[in-house]
């Protein structure tokens, strides 16, 4: 009799311990993260460190799954925002320049010259700009949480040194998806060519293209010297910010505290990787030329020459990316 009683409290025990299981599980949820390049470049840190943080506050009651090299889009980087939309993606940590087709306020970015340096960066994201920024991208149904940083993008080549926009004459330079790379690469007289980061690589080793633009930490990591890339202009032409962002009607789904972690967590690894990859920038500029690679500074009339070879560029792009914002980002600009 007690034998029995023992073993009825025993099941009972197990059942109750598997239907509690089953009700952790049913609550656990994985969201799935697209980026770009994986974490052997800052970016793909930036959305691991998201994915770290979130299953650590969560308790895993709510994970972030990375996937990396554009997979979710096959390879397509400038479907990210629209699959992000649609909802085929839950988040992403992207680049403004691959939205921007779908959210042209992004533009403000890649405005040739537009943005001088690092100060100039946190002045507008930070901002009203930043503010315009994100509310444009709210709007197109995609939540956006925290700014995380590709960097400002330098140009190499394999043809010789770029100091004046006469050196850019002829030169067939990948650029990504965006029109307004291909207007600001005309009018400094090279031949722009579009492809994704996937099919750069091979072109840059058949001499398919000349050259190519990035960050230097892209430069590094994916040893672009070694495709012939052996010239590099420090030119801070554009900056490259990173978005922490969520579908709308995933978000929509979340609880209020789940709401409060996941923008929390996003701003903190945004901070992070932005303090990382400016701090690794030097290291990264002296490891470039260690490898042999001819490093070009522009001087202040250097880069006044390209700043105004490109003015056409500015002034068809600022009505196109919303007066308001331009003049915004203008001003935090100058008064940083």
């Amino acid at each position: 009799m007690t034998l029995t009683r023992s073993m009825a409290r025993l099941t009972a025990g197990l059942a109750g311990a598997a239907l509690l299981s089953a009700a952790f599980s049913a609550q656990a949820r994985e969201l799935s993260v697209s980026t770009v390049l994986s974490d052997a470049f800052p970016w793909g840190q930036a959305a691991e460190k998201w994915a770290e943080l979130v299953e650590e506050r969560s308790g895993g009651e709510l994970t972030l799954r990375v996937y990396p090299n554009s997979q979710l889009v096959s390879g397509d980087q400038t479907r990210e925002f629209s699959a992000m939309r649609s909802g085929l993606i839950d988040a992403a940590v992207g680049s403004t320049i691959n939205w921007s087709p779908q959210v042209p306020e992004l533009n403000l970015f890649s405005l040739p010259f537009f943005i001088p340096d690092e100060a100039a960066v946190d002045a507008v994201t930070g901002g009203d700009a930043g503010t315009m920024v994100f509310e444009a991208i709210e709007s197109r149904g995609v939540i956006p949480l925290a700014w995380g940083e590709n960097g400002f993008r330098q140009v190499s080549n394999s043809r010789g040194p770029i100091s004046q926009p006469e050196d850019l004459e002829g030169l067939k330079i990948r650029v990504v998806g965006s029109p307004l790379f291909q207007d600001t690469f005309s009018a400094l007289g090279a031949d722009p060519t579009q492809m994704s980061w996937t099919d750069a690589q091979p072109a840059l080793t058949t001499g398919a293209v000349d050259g190519q633009e990035n960050p230097l930490s892209v430069f590094d990591v994916a040893r672009i010297d070694q495709v012939g890339q052996e010239h590099l202009t420090l030119w801070n032409y554009m900056n490259d910010p990173l978005i922490f962002a969520v579908n709308q009607q995933v978000w929509q789904t979340l609880s209020e505290e789940q709401q409060t972690m996941l923008r929390e967590t996003a701003e903190e690894a945004g901070a992070w990787e932005i303090a990382m990859t400016r701090e690794q920038e030097g290291e990264r500029l002296a490891a470039i030329q260690e490898r042999g690679v001819t490093v070009t500074e522009l001087t202040d009339a250097q880069y006044q020459a390209f700043v105004d070879a490109t003015q056409s560029v500015y002034e068809k792009w600022a009505p196109r990316i919303g007066e308001e914002v331009v003049e915004a980002a203008q001003a935090a600009i100058d008064a940083r």
